[in-house]
């Protein structure tokens, strides 16, 4: 019996060690909160740490243990390349602009130019947030700078934008097209025009420090597949520009 139980005292060992082992070799991919529905869907073993892509490139500059960076912009990814920090970023993706109100709309905006009513409850990214960064191109290309004396809160990454809105705790927010489709019961979207919309590209990046750097390459590549592609314009990204 002793011998019995030894036995299954060293499997055990051996089984704690094997998810060890499996654990430490995980990829990890640090990716803006809009993707945290789409990319699971393309690579569910990966871990993922999701929140504003600011955020994130100041932890691996910190010295995070990243493999993968996804951004929600083109800037973040290319100051950690020309700080040896991480490879050449490429495009993945793009997306677009909206605001959302509360499906009851108490404010009564109908339109992005209403967000500057008096009494209006407005909530943006802050301006190092990516999302936040094209809210302020939007309001200068529409010349609506006027908008932001209603700003109540500044946040850290648009999932927390789309939260506030939809939990009827401001009249309006910026947030991309992809996260209002989250919950499409909870807000409404309203298209910005054309002549404010920004050119919204995301990049990704193999951060240096890796320790798994080909399978990091080979997560970028699955995103940059047919098949990745695919999921990315299944939850509303916008395909990327036919080569020419």
């Amino acid at each position: 019996m002793k011998g019995a139980l030894c036995v299954l005292a060293v499997a055990a060992l051996l089984a704690a060690g094997g998810a060890s082992a499996r654990s430490g070799s995980t990829l990890t991919v640090f990716a803006a909160s809009s993707l945290t529905d789409a990319f699971p869907k393309i690579d569910p073993k990966a871990a993922y740490s999701f929140a504003g892509s600011n955020t994130l490139a100041a932890q691996i500059r910190q010295g995070a243990p990243a493999d993968v960076f996804a951004s929600a912009n083109t800037a973040l990814p290319n100051g950690l390349y020309k700080d040896h920090l991480c490879s050449k970023p490429v495009v993945f993706t793009r997306n677009t602009l909206v605001v959302i109100v509360p499906r009851s709309n108490p404010a009564g905006i109908h339109r992005v130019g209403d967000l500057g009513k008096g009494g209006v409850k407005l909530v943006i990214a802050a301006p190092g947030v990516p999302v936040g960064s094209y809210t302020l191109q939007v309001l200068k290309r529409l010349q609506l700078f006027r908008v932001l004396r209603n700003v109540v809160s500044r946040e850290t990454d648009v999932r927390e934008v789309l939260a506030k809105v939809a939990l009827g705790e401001a009249d309006a927010g910026f947030v991309y097209s992809t996260d209002a489709r989250t919950v499409p019961r909870k807000v409404h979207a309203i298209p910005i025009p054309a002549r404010g919309q920004p050119n919204v590209r995301y990049g990704i990046c193999v951060a240096l420090s890796s320790q798994h750097k080909d399978a990091a390459q080979a997560f970028v590549k699955r995103v940059l597949s047919k098949a990745g592609q695919r999921i990315l314009i299944s939850y509303g990204f916008l395909p990327l520009p036919k080569k020419r």
